[in-house]
């Protein structure tokens, strides 16, 4: 046996150590960016991710998915025990209540610095949704408007060739859809549990909602009384049923079998309408833009948008996510793979969209849409003119009554909110 030690053995194992640590240094750090996506969006979303991981090979992107039954209170707890994500997608009326928590990161700086993002690629209104007192919060992800879905066949059958373009023309082809259909239809369907009808018809008015910044309720102006009134006249003249959608066995049936031709509604029915109206019905049914006043009207400015937590601590790597997410190629992947419509004007170019003959109607719908008022208490105070509403419908308050009640319920809603912002503005 050789024993000779020339004095080298014992310094292996620290050579070896010290490369070890050198290489470590030099390899990339690993940086996790945590994104709470919600439904159907934080499955398919996971779908995305690789790619967005093989070109930033430091990043790994961790996906908590929220059901939306359970996401507004999960956000809120977060942000109470200082355990928010650094990405989460928003609905946008969700918006005003996390910015004004203090919870958002602001993102104009990062904006304008980005080479994907290009504010006058999107839609103005659904843009605007993210916009709290000038700041910009969250970056539109896909987009949501209500407009009509009708029965072109029985319209045609009423003499009427093309979709209303004004409240005029919506009336006199009620009129005629009802004389024809007889007393056991109806010519359009406005289910009173659903707020989302009467609020389209709000914001087609010139007047806003909310008055003073969002202080006080706006309900009796003259113009949300015209909105109010129309809907009204619906009902009390035959044209629509006063009933709720749980009242209607199956609403797609219903609408095969003629028993509303009119119905407002979102870009998700394209594709139930698609799958469960027979093949000879196929024809029989096309989408429009919602008819205002005057002309063509505002609709809904819906959907969600990706925020960046002001908490992260991974800000960057977060920022470049919300790119990924946003680019064209990537928003016409995540259309084919959802079905939601994308915020961004260019990917509308795409042939699955331009030549879809249902979604153009959504396409010119957007360019129209119009944010609903931008506070935290927004969704309380669409339910409370949902229930107010359908009091008018089954005759228990007239249309004055009721637009009193809804701002004295409104202006109770929003007391805190004055005194907040007068203490706000009072403050040195």
């Amino acid at each position: 046996m050789n024993t000779r030690n020339d004095g080298m053995t014992g310094w292996l194992p620290v050579v070896g150590l010290v490369l070890l640590l050198t290489l470590a240094a030099c390899a990339p750090k690993q940086e996790t960016v945590t994104f709470w996506a919600m439904g159907r969006e934080g499955e398919v979303v996971t779908e995305l991710l690789p790619e967005f991981e093989r070109i930033h090979p430091g990043t790994k992107v961790v996906v908590q998915q929220l059901p939306w039954t359970a996401a507004h209170e999960k956000l809120l707890t977060a942000f109470a025990g200082d355990a928010t994500p650094d990405v989460a997608q928003l609905g946008n009326t969700w918006i005003p209540e996390m910015s004004a928590l203090g919870a958002l990161e602001p993102l104009a700086p990062r904006i304008a610095a980005s080479s994907v993002i290009a504010q006058t690629d999107y839609f103005p209104g659904i843009w605007d949704t993210n916009v709290i007192d000038g700041t910009v919060f969250g970056v539109p992800w896909y987009v949501d408007t209500r407009l009509l879905f009708y029965r072109k066949d029985l319209l045609a059958q009423a003499g009427f060739n093309a979709p209303p373009r004004n409240w005029d023309e919506w009336r006199r082809m009620l009129i005629a859809i009802k004389t024809q259909v007889g007393a056991q239809r109806y010519a359009v369907l406005l289910p009173v549990n659903e707020f989302e009808p009467l609020l389209v018809l709000g914001l087609q008015q010139a007047a806003p909602l909310l008055r003073e910044g969002g202080r006080w309720g706006n309900f009796r102006s003259v113009d949300f009384r015209n909105a109010l009134g129309f809907y009204h006249e619906m009902f009390e003249q035959g044209w629509a049923p006063a009933m709720a959608n749980n009242q209607i066995a199956n609403l797609y049936t219903e609408f095969g079998r003629g028993y509303f031709s009119f119905y407002i509604s979102g870009p998700w029915n394209i594709g139930e309408f698609k799958r469960r109206l027979p093949p000879e019905q196929q024809n029989s049914w096309i989408t429009a833009p919602m008819p205002g006043p005057q002309g063509p009207g505002a609709s809904t400015a819906g959907g969600s948008s990706l925020v960046l937590f002001k908490a992260s601590k991974h800000k960057q790597q977060a920022w470049a996510l919300v790119e990924y997410l946003s680019s064209p190629a990537v928003q016409e992947r995540f259309h084919a793979l959802t079905g939601n419509l994308p915020p961004r004007r260019s990917v509308w170019a795409t042939p699955a969209l331009s030549e879809d003959v249902y979604a153009q109607a959504f396409r010119a719908q957007l360019e129209l849409a119009k944010p609903s008022p931008k506070v935290p208490e927004w969704e309380r105070i669409a339910n409370e003119m949902q229930l107010i509403a359908a009091q008018v419908v089954h005759g228990k308050l007239s249309v004055d009554e009721a637009v009193q009640e809804l701002d004295a319920r409104v202006d109770g809603m929003l007391e805190k909110r004055r005194w907040m912002l007068l203490h706000t503005v009072a403050k040195p």
